[in-house]
């Protein structure tokens, strides 16, 4: 398994992501979730050999959190869970940024509690919000570091500057960006320099959010909740809608040549081909959902498939 950056953390290839098991009711939920088929999901995400878990606090405003800290315990080999701080939410789950020493702190013990672990294997912060308070933050979690509440530290839709701006106080371990044939913008600049600079890279979103799995159509997101953000997305909109669902396509065509793999797996393969990034977050909200995903972590696209995707990203910017 791969080292994440100088952690000395070897995770897999794939992660299972927890963002859609915090539920709805939130600002940035996913609709409805059975909590027994996110315990299910990740079991099974264990059972098929992925070592690490990403979360937040914010997911569900701490409940995809409080599923996690169930489940973890009673898995053997224990896998690495990552979090994160700086979102906080009010009685009515409304999402505010704060980068506060006080706020950290507080977040950072009320995940231990949640997540029923002394000590957080990776803290990564959020968002950079409020910009003016990116040192406080990261300062903060370099004490805590130090103190041994929290082993690792990192970074999530940070930019360049910003990660000097934290560095300059403390290496930034990891960083968390989306990265997706939807979302490629980090390929430029910022994968380039965490490979640079050893720091580790798990990116999120590798499926769209759901567009390059195969199975999304315009009458499903039709139907999707009405408390299900992606609703509100351009990217689920025309005249964006019609070229991302060719793209699945495209993916599920490259798919069935490597013996019937899902649209969702390549996508995933073909972050994963990029070789600033150590691994990649996949959420699933069933044992089903981790079956038809998980196979990413042994796909090897080949040159043609690589070409063929590239093809379409010049024909459909």
């Amino acid at each position: 398994m791969p080292l994440l950056g100088r952690t000395g953390i070897e995770i897999t290839p794939v992660g299972l992501g927890t963002w859609a098991i915090g539920g709805g009711g939130w600002e940035f939920g996913w609709g409805p979730q059975d909590d027994d088929k996110s315990r299910a999901a990740i079991r099974r995400a264990h059972e098929r050999g992925v070592s690490w878990i990403d979360t937040a606090p914010a997911y569900g405003t701490g409940h995809a959190e409080e599923i996690v800290g169930e489940v973890v315990p009673g898995l053997a080999p224990r896998p690495h869970v990552f979090t994160k701080v700086s979102l906080i939410w009010n009685a009515d789950r409304r999402i505010a940024h704060n980068l506060k020493a006080d706020s950290l702190r507080a977040e950072v013990e009320a995940s231990r509690r949640r997540l029923r672990a002394d000590a957080l294997d990776l803290v990564q912060v959020h968002w950079p919000e409020p910009d003016r308070d990116i040192e406080e933050g990261w300062r903060t979690l370099a004490e805590l570091k130090a103190q041994g509440v929290v082993h690792h530290i990192g970074v999530s839709n940070f930019n360049i500057p910003q990660m000097e701006r934290a560095s300059a106080i403390a290496p930034v371990e990891t960083l968390q960006p989306p990265y997706s044939l939807i979302v490629p913008e980090a390929e430029d600049e910022i994968l380039p320099y965490a490979r640079a600079h050893g720091i580790g890279v798990i990116a999120y979103s590798p499926m769209g959010c759901g567009l390059l799995t195969g199975s999304m159509t315009p009458d499903r997101i039709a139907r999707l909740p009405a408390d299900d953000w992606r609703r509100q997305d351009s990217d689920f909109r025309e005249p964006r809608l019609s070229r991302n669902l060719a793209l699945a396509n495209l993916l599920g065509e490259i798919g069935t040549r490597h013996g019937g793999r899902s649209a969702g797996e390549v996508a995933v393969a073909w972050v994963l081909s990029n070789p600033a990034v150590t691994g990649a977050i996949v959420g699933a909200r069933s044992a089903e959902q981790v079956d038809g995903v998980v196979g990413a972590m042994t796909l090897r696209l080949t040159p043609e498939d690589l070409r063929e995707i590239s093809a379409f990203r010049t024909e459909h910017p």
